[in-house]
């Protein structure tokens, strides 16, 4: 169709990755009702304070949603044709599959796990110090853009289009450190994520700035820097427009971390009034 290649992709690594997922998400509902159940049938009164009505709270359907919605995304764009025109004919294609990944994918699988489901694991002896120096905001900012940075690099990209296994290993890659960067912001086990709201609009906003400069460079630079792809003749598009539409839509993400600025700056506006309230009502009690 119009010269595009609808091979479907090997992607075992992927597979696996969204079974194991589907595993843990589906192991999370048994717990949550095999909770609700012992807290509904126990006498409340009588249990002691290691029952399970800490996980207990069922999982609301919000949750469920964004989880079946995160699973699909990406299927749709790591094990289907979609995959194989990224990685070899429209550069185009391959930034709609980051930005799926990055920006809607794993921030909806953050939301979808509950904290009481993921905290016995972070709270690993082995684990802890590991998963607390990664979620660091500074560290996981970096960690994200200079793999992103790293791997759409001339060079490197050029091998990782040549080679399905790498070209994965780096969709991989970037969604799991678009984990640890979503982390501050939403990560569900909030003993990991201490910043304030200021600081979180500071990170929403300095975070996204090194993929809005690469953007910019893509759109303005006026020169084809990926010009490997294959792109079909028969869609008449020239090498840099791909490009230069890649770059547009590699902006999304920008206007992502404005929309989530603003529920930022009303949470922290409603908090300065709740402790001037709370002040007040002291002052009027002295």
């Amino acid at each position: 169709m119009n010269g595009l290649d609808l091979f479907w992709p090997s992607n075992p690594g992927v597979l696996i990755v969204i079974i194991v997922l589907c595993l843990l998400f589906g192991l999370a509902i048994r717990m949550n009702r095999r909770a609700r159940l012992i807290v509904a049938t126990a006498d409340v009164s009588a249990q002691p304070r290691t029952s399970p009505q800490s996980m207990a709270s069922p999982l609301t359907i919000w949750r469920v949603v964004a989880f079946v919605v995160a699973i699909v995304a990406m299927t749709l764009v790591l094990l289907t044709p979609v995959d194989t025109i990224a990685r070899t004919q429209l550069f185009l294609m391959h930034m709609v599959q980051v930005v799926t990944l990055t920006t809607l994918c794993t921030p909806l699988l953050l939301l979808a796990f509950p904290g009481w489901f993921l905290r016995p694991f972070l709270e690993l002896p082995v684990v802890r110090p590991v998963a607390r120096a990664l979620t660091q905001p500074v560290v996981a900012s970096l960690i994200f853009n200079i793999t992103f940075l790293a791997w759409h690099a001339p060079v490197l990209l050029h091998i990782a289009v040549k080679q399905e296994a790498l070209y994965h290993v780096a969709m991989l890659s970037l969604w799991f450190t678009s984990l640890l960067n979503w982390w501050p912001l939403i990560g569900p086990v909030r003993e990991f994520r201490k910043l304030s709201y200021p600081l979180q609009m500071l990170y929403a906003f300095l975070d996204g700035q090194p993929v809005d400069i690469y953007a910019f460079l893509l759109v303005f630079s006026g020169v084809v820097i990926y010009p490997y792809y294959a792109i079909p003749p028969q869609l008449g598009i020239p090498a840099f427009s791909d490009q230069a539409v890649g770059g547009a839509f590699l902006l999304i993400p920008g206007l992502v971390d404005l929309l989530v600025m603003s529920p930022l700056f009303i949470r922290w506006l409603a908090q300065m009034e709740e402790r001037q309230k709370i002040k007040d009502q002291r002052l009027q009690e002295m």
